[in-house]
């Protein structure tokens, strides 16, 4: 027979675990428009789509929320949040930093691993770019930087980037979905830089970067300008109406 203490431990354990995995499958929905900036997002809603109980949803939102990705008001409850235009271009900003360094590092040291692990990501994108998957090119795009970042062999340096490029996701597909080329541009783009640091060209690598950042926080600016496109409920709804 299990003692009751390893029984509560499985237990939590196994709640710890699902918790993940919901907070896992609910950022996947966030950063891909499933859920909107500022739209609500309903516990027992989300718990029953997931077929789960309400514990781990919970925690899920808790952790998103001390990500930056949900945000949990008053009288209001629980909602994608809105990253202000001039929080976003901080973020770019501290991230153009980094990217520079990374790429700096890189095109001195890259590694036969991870060069072939870029490479992977580049074809995976151009197939993406091909039939124009919004959704999955914003995934690569992520595993991308997250590559070349793990790929200098810091581990701080990895999680304090992704913590700080994990709100971007807020914005990037909305951004790639407002102009019709810029996934074939961005696709161009991160294929030069792997040429450059493959050929250990380090300044031309840290000025892709440079430049792709910036072609990034351009695009930002514009869907900001222009007014973000149908996402979350409202581009559900709007479907529902065709």
């Amino acid at each position: 027979m299990t003692a009751p203490n390893a029984l509560n431990a499985i237990e939590l354990l196994q709640s710890q675990s699902l918790a993940m995995i919901v907070q896992d499958m609910l950022e996947r929905a966030i950063v891909s428009g499933e859920y909107a900036p500022g739209e609500k997002l309903n516990e027992v809603d989300i718990a029953t789509k997931l077929n789960v109980s309400r514990g781990p949803v919970r925690e899920a939102f808790r952790a998103l929320e001390q990500a930056g990705l949900l945000r949990n008001e008053k009288n209001r409850g629980v909602t994608v949040r809105i990253v202000p235009l001039r929080e976003a271009e901080e973020i770019y900003e501290v991230r153009a930093m980094l990217d520079e360094s990374v790429a700096r590092a890189l095109a001195k040291r890259i590694s036969p691993d991870t060069l072939k692990v870029l490479k992977g990501i580049i074809q995976s994108m151009k197939d993406a770019a091909k039939t124009h998957d919004v959704t999955r090119y914003t995934e690569l795009n992520v595993q991308f930087h997250d590559a070349m970042v793990v790929g200098v062999g810091n581990t701080h340096l990895t999680d304090t980037y992704r913590r700080l490029v994990r709100q971007l996701g807020l914005l990037r597909q909305a951004a790639i979905e407002a102009e019709e080329d810029a996934i074939a541009v961005s696709a161009a783009e991160h294929d030069k830089i792997v040429q450059a640091l493959a050929g250990g060209d380090e300044e031309k690598a840290v000025a892709l970067v440079r430049e792709h950042v910036a072609h990034g926080l351009a695009r930002m600016r514009r869907t900001h300008e222009q007014g973000l496109p149908a996402t979350g409920k409202a581009a559900r709804e709007k479907v529902a109406r065709v």
